[in-house]
């Protein structure tokens, strides 16, 4: 055998074992790729042993502080709550809703008994005025004076109004003289007035026989268009009669509904609407009655 390929042999063999040699997987690096190897190693492994994932954020060791600055902040802006602050806010409102109740029904009594205090007739309507009465005779103011009265401004031609407004006027006047005792009295209890603001058509004779139909003691009165007017205004009663009218004219006639009440000094009480019924109407005049008597009286009074 030549020496040289010998050589060169043996050279190629011990080559070879060096290179299987590193290139073979050893027993262990085998049993870390098999599958029951990978099973052992994760049930050795923690939780806190595994790694985090690839893209979790990492905590920064200033985010405790930024917290905290963020919650100081919050506070500043809504305040700090608390179940006592709570309960305070809670309490000063409803003092506050009592004391602002409190004053308000304090107000209200105030002008409850300022109106309460006022004296019976003060002056607000009313005032001289000379009429024609349905039994004779002329009718001024001074012929209210020493009475309660009940006045009426209408006319005999009113289809409904005047006639509902007048029986109610004479049922309440029953209802007072019944529960004063002077029920059926002629010269006695309140008086009830009816002026016509129709003075054309409303004749003497003509009011005469109205005025019977609604009470016995109810007074008639009428004038001509002067006096009709100045009696009106001074009552601060609203009428639509034609100055010029005639009797034989066919007209209407506009006017105030309602009636007043006045004191044994001819002093204006109070109004009565049509919405007013004549329970009402007794109980104010009643009212009105026992609060002269109690000042006094016609005798305090000088009537």
């Amino acid at each position: 055998m030549n020496p040289l390929r010998s050589i060169s042999s043996s050279a190629s063999s011990s080559l070879r074992a060096n290179l299987r040699s590193h290139l073979a997987p050893s027993p262990r690096a085998f049993a870390r790729c098999t599958p029951s190897a990978s099973r052992i190693i994760l049930q050795r492994r923690g939780y806190a042993d595994v790694p985090p994932p690839p893209n979790s954020p990492k905590e920064s060791p200033l985010q405790p502080e930024v917290d905290r600055q963020r919650k100081l902040r919050d506070q500043a802006n809504v305040g700090p709550f608390t179940w006592k602050a709570a309960a305070l806010f809670i309490a000063t409102g409803v003092g506050l809703y009592l004391y602002f109740e409190s004053e308000k029904a304090a107000v209200l009594e105030r002008r409850r008994q300022e109106l309460s205090s006022k004296s019976i007739g003060k002056p607000q309507i009313g005032g001289p005025f000379t009429l024609d009465r349905h039994d004779g005779g002329n009718f001024t103011e001074k012929d209210l004076l020493g009475k309660w009265t009940l006045i009426y401004f209408g006319f005999t031609h009113c289809p409904d109004i005047c006639p509902e407004e007048l029986d109610k006027m004479g049922e309440a006047i029953d209802i007072v003289d019944k529960k004063t005792g002077q029920y059926g009295k002629m010269d006695q209890g309140v008086m009830p007035v009816f002026i016509s603001v129709d003075p054309a058509r409303d004749t003497i004779p003509q009011i005469k026989k109205y005025v019977k139909e609604f009470h016995p003691r109810m007074v008639g009165l009428v004038g001509d268009y002067e006096a009709v007017k100045k009696t009106c205004k001074m009552y601060r009663v609203y009428f639509s009669t034609p100055p010029d009218a005639t009797a034989s004219d066919d007209y209407l006639v506009d006017h105030s509904i309602f009636f007043y009440l006045m004191d044994p000094l001819g002093q204006f009480v109070d109004a009565f609407g049509k919405a007013t019924t004549a329970e009402q109407v007794a109980e104010k005049v009643l009212d009105s009655m026992k609060k002269w008597d109690d000042a006094g009286g016609n005798a305090a009074a000088g009537v």
